[in-house]
């Protein structure tokens, strides 16, 4: 599994706790932080979904 990968899954889970702390709170900037992360995460690991395809590695290789 790619850097990118994994970098990509603790975005989306940093933006996932920032929109529900901004939820809660009624911080519409920390929502919307929250869910800038959370773009930027699915997209990063995106990235290394395809990179992983294209170099043939296995999701359970490190």
């Amino acid at each position: 599994m790619s850097d990118d990968r994994t970098e990509g899954s603790m975005k989306k889970m940093k933006g996932d706790i920032k929109e529900g702390a901004g939820n809660l709170t009624g911080d519409g900037k920390l929502q919307s932080e929250g869910k800038a992360d959370k773009g930027e995460g699915k997209i990063q690991n995106a990235i290394g979904g395809i990179k992983d395809a294209l170099t043939g590695k296995d999701k359970t290789e490190k």
